[in-house]
This record gives structure tokens, C-alpha cells and sequence, in this order.
């Protein structure tokens, strides 16, 4: 009997559902949507039972007609996610969300008053304002009461979980992301507990992403109409998650991810440090480590140009004009004159950012802009801007002596052929697409696979299923281009940082 695998990645604005069999082949795909509330300007947080009741009703459609030979289920999840629940295991609070940048204070704090040394020696990493720690910090502060009564600290992709399990458990990547655990020797950090006014207890126990954490209960089992053995796996982070689900296991490889945020991530198999602390050093869902740079905005940037300001849900099109409104052509062949000429610049900070300025004061902006700026120039730069913030975070990367030469892109927006064209030109990498661009959910389908024995390791795992398909390769002529332009672009946060504390 065929054997099934489910892959769930928890995203910000919807679940993603997966079902994979036992050969790597992708069955079915399921997505259910949940709102996003935004309290105060910087603000972002969720209901966890949103999550939940999404999933449940996702897994239920994923799953119709192959209920009895589900075999295992895992996960890839936003990650840093406070959520906090009482003794009795119900939800305390709204999830207070990645991409929140409530916590300057706390993050100074931990920065500069307890001392970034101190704080990267317990955990590899230093606190930014998306981080688990600094949010309990903001809690203990705003919130003392709520506070108080804390009985777990759980991330997003956990909480389900747990409801699925009853068991309290995270795994080693997820776990990265909170600055509450000691990275490179995989424990959590008493000394980081201590700072936050939390008890490890409170904190969930941590496994290998590939690990088995337990059964599905009996009562959700029934619900689902799956047999109560089913196996659940401990699951990843959504950018280790999406690593797997690329192929990117091997020391030195590289993924890059367009999605809400965007992210360039690399495989490591020892653990390391940049000088500065601007990238994050993580856990790899592998057993081993990577390097992350994370911008908090990055298809989010496409969406809100598009659909919020100019209220037009076709991309595709916008984007086939900006070829056309330099060249008169509709750029056969790959062509578009377009590449490397804009004259308008993009700051792609619409929620502050992490990778590598680490500054969630920083705000979006265009700049350059004159009487004959068109639509397809701030198109263009909207799209150029993320590039270049992602770059920023591959040179500190190639600073630090690391030889990058090619990627792997996933996510939503990979799938634009222009947003890849730019992407390989200015940061001067081959650009891989692969077969499959369910990064996080065939990810955590793969880690349930091996979490059931299917496969021996996630590097077999991913050398069976996942399969390039395309390349973009970097135009000497482009690259030349962009080089200068990107020269640019990197004078104008540093020129407009201490405008951003105006405003």
C-alpha cells in the first residue's frame, strides 16, 4: 500500500498542506488563509487558533480518500513566534509575530547593556526585534500579569503540534531563532533564561528536526479519520524547512527564498560566527548548522506595491511592461534593456529590517524619483531593491570567506522569470529552480519520510526527490551594470538611518 506523507508549513498569511508519497512524489497540495492583525504601527500578531482550525480543515481536504495510509506528518514554520500559554495549556495572548518590531528597547538591552559578546557567546546569535527573547521581555514589562501566568513558551509551527500530540516540543533550528538556545552545542542557555525571567521548564523539549516527538491523539486521530499510530515529526523552521525541500544540505549550499520575507540561506556543516553578528547562526534541520540572512519584507514588497497601492493583482503583467517600456520589445528571449538603467531606487524596509542592518526603525522609500518616472520604473525598483538588500547579507557572507557561486530559489515569487533575472545579475550567482516549489511544506514531507524510515538521512532524502530544472546565469554585461548601481544603493541606508529615529 502507497504510503503518505504530510508536510505543513505555517506561514504568515496561510497554511500550506502537502501530501507526498513515499517516492517523493507531490500527491496533492492544499492552502487555507488567516488573518493578520496589525495593533500599532510595527505591530504584527495572529490567533494561534486560526492556525489550528486551518490546518485541521487543510489536512482534511489534503487528505480525503487516503486517510488509512497516512504514515507521518511534519513541519516547516514561521519562525520566532511568541506563543504563550497558561497551565492549563490555553493560549494567554495573540502570537506576537516574526516580523513584529515592537522590542527596539529590549533588543538595546540585550545589546548593549548586557553586551552583544555576552549575549552571542550563550546563544551564537544577538537579539533583533523579531527574536523570542526580547518579546518576553517586552512582555514581562507591558504585560506582568499576563506574564505571570506563562505556563509554556511555544513557536508557531510547535502549537500545532502540540494540539496534534499533546507533547510540548520544538526542534533545534526553530529553537535557534529564539536567543534563548546555545546554538552551537544544542542545549538551551540557563544564563539567556535567566536575563528573560523564565524557568527552562517553561520551554519545550528539543529535538532534531527529523526526530519522532509522538502519535497524533487518539481524538484528533478520529477527527482526521487517520489511524492514532501516525507519526508525528518534530519538523524545522520554515527556512530550514524550505532548505530541504531545495536540496540545500551539503556544506556550501545556498538557497535563496522569496516570500514574505526574503532570505538567503547557507548550509554549513561547522559552526561559525561573522564578525558582526549580521547574519543569524542556526541550527540546520540536517544536524548541522547554516548561516541566514533574513529581510523582514520581500514579496510582501511586490504584494503592497501592486495590490495595495496601485490596486492591480496582475503581476505578470506589470512586470512583461517594464521590457516594454524601455525597449518597445516584449523581451524574447530573455531580453530587457530595461536591466540595469533604472534611475530609481527602492528601500525595501516597510516593516524595519534584520539582515544585516538589524533595525526595526527603518522605513520603505524611493528615491530618485523625477517628472518622467513611470509605473514600470517603481515597479522595477520595487523589485531591484529586494534584490540588493538580499546581496547585502551575501557579502557579509563572502566577507567571511565563503565561496558562493550558484542558489537554489523557492517561494512564491521565485516562479517571476524577471525577479530571477535580476536576482542572478546582481548578486552574480546561478540562479537553480527545481522541480517542485513547495519549499517548507515538501520539506517538512521529507523530514516525516525519514522521521518514518523511508529514507536514512535528509541528505538522502532530498538527493531522491528533489531535481533542478532551470538556470538563470549572470550576463558579464548585467552584472557590470548592477555592480554599480548596487554600489549605490548601499550609501543610502547608512544616509538615511538617523532620519528614520525622526521619524
Amino acid at each position: 500500500m502507497e504510503k503518505g506523507f504530510v508536510g505543513i508549513d505555517l506561514g504568515t498569511s496561510a497554511v500550506k498542506l502537502l501530501l507526498m508519497d513515499e517516492t517523493g512524489h507531490i500527491l496533492k497540495t492544499v492552502s487555507k488563509e488567516y488573518p493578520i492583525s496589525f495593533p500599532k504601527p510595527g505591530w504584527s500578531e495572529q490567533n494561534p487558533y486560526d492556525w489550528y482550525e486551518q490546518s485541521v480543515a487543510g489536512m482534511k481536504e489534503l487528505i480525503a480518500g487516503f486517510e488509512d495510509r497516512i504514515e507521518g506528518i511534519s513541519f516547516g514554520g514561521q519562525m520566532h513566534g511568541l506563543v504563550v500559554l497558561d497551565s492549563e495549556d490555553q493560549v494567554i495572548r495573540p502570537a506576537i509575530l516574526w516580523n513584529d518590531g515592537r522590542t527596539g528597547e529590549e533588543c538595546v538591552y540585550l545589546n548593549e547593556s548586557v553586551g552583544r559578546d555576552v549575549v552571542s557567546a550563550e546563544t551564537g546569535n544577538i537579539a533583533f526585534a523579531g527574536f523570542t527573547a526580547p518579546k518576553l521581555l517586552w512582555m514581562q514589562k507591558h504585560e506582568p500579569e499576563l506574564f505571570a501566568k506563562i505556563g509554556k513558551i511555544m513557536l508557531p509551527k510547535d502549537y500545532l503540534a502540540y494540539r496534534l500530540t499533546g507533547v510540548h516540543a520544538t526542534d533545534a533550528s526553530d529553537a535557534s531563532g529564539m536567543l534563548l538556545y546555545d546554538v552551537k552545542n544544542r542545549k538551551w542557555s540557563s544564563k539567556m533564561c535567566e536575563l528573560c525571567g523564565i524557568r527552562e521548564e517553561q520551554l519545550a523539549k528539543v529535538f532534531e528536526s527529523y526526530e519522532v516527538i509522538g502519535t497524533v491523539k487518539e481524538e484528533t486521530a478520529a477527527e482526521l479519520g487517520i489511524r492514532k499510530d501516525v507519526r508525528v515529526i518534530a519538523g524545522a523552521g520554515d527556512n530550514a524547512a524550505a532548505a530541504i525541500g531545495t536540496g540545500t544540505v551539503g556544506d556550501g549550499d545556498c538557497n535563496i527564498s522569496l516570500g514574505t520575507s526574503g532570505t538567503i540561506f547557507i548550509a554549513a556543516d561547522h559552526f561559525s560566527v561573522d564578525d558582526k553578528n549580521a547574519l543569524h547562526s542556526f541550527a540546520h534541520a540536517t544536524g548541522a548548522w547554516h548561516l541566514m540572512g533574513c529581510m523582514l519584507s520581500a514579496a510582501s514588497c511586490n504584494k503592497w506595491w501592486m495590490e495595495d497601492i496601485l490596486k492591480d493583482p496582475d503581476m505578470a503583467a506589470a512586470q512583461k511592461e517594464i521590457c516594454i517600456g524601455r525597449t518597445g520589445k516584449d523581451g524574447e528571449g530573455g531580453s530587457c534593456g530595461a536591466l540595469g538603467r533604472n534611475h530609481i531606487y527602492f528601500l525595501p524596509y516597510l516593516m524595519g529590517e534584520r539582515s544585516p542592518h538589524n533595525d526595526p526603525e527603518a522605513r520603505g522609500a524611493f528615491i530618485g524619483m523625477s517628472m518622467d518616472t513611470t509605473r514600470a520604473d517603481l515597479l522595477q525598483a520595487v523589485l531591484e531593491g529586494v534584490a540588493f538588500g538580499l546581496r547585502d547579507s551575501l557579502e557579509v557572507a563572502r566577507s567571511s570567506g565563503l565561496k558562493i557561486e550558484k542558489t537554489k530559489i523557492c517561494g512564491g515569487d521565485a516562479k517571476s522569470p524577471l525577479w530571477r533575472k535580476m536576482i542572478a545579475n546582481i548578486m552574480n550567482l546561478t540562479v537553480e529552480t527545481i522541480e517542485s516549489e513547495e519549499g517548507p511544506a515538501l520539506g517538512g514531507a521529507l523530514l516525516a519520510a525519514v522521521g518514518c524510515g523511508v529514507f536514512r538521512d535528509t541528505k538522502e532524502a532530498a538527493a531522491a526527490v528533489v531535481k533542478v530544472t532551470g538556470q538563470e546565469v549572470p550576463d558579464p554585461a548585467l552584472v557590470a551594470l548592477y555592480e554599480e548601481r548596487y554600489q549605490t544603493f548601499r550609501k543610502l541606508y547608512p544616509a538615511l538611518k538617523d532620519v528614520y529615529k525622526e521619524l
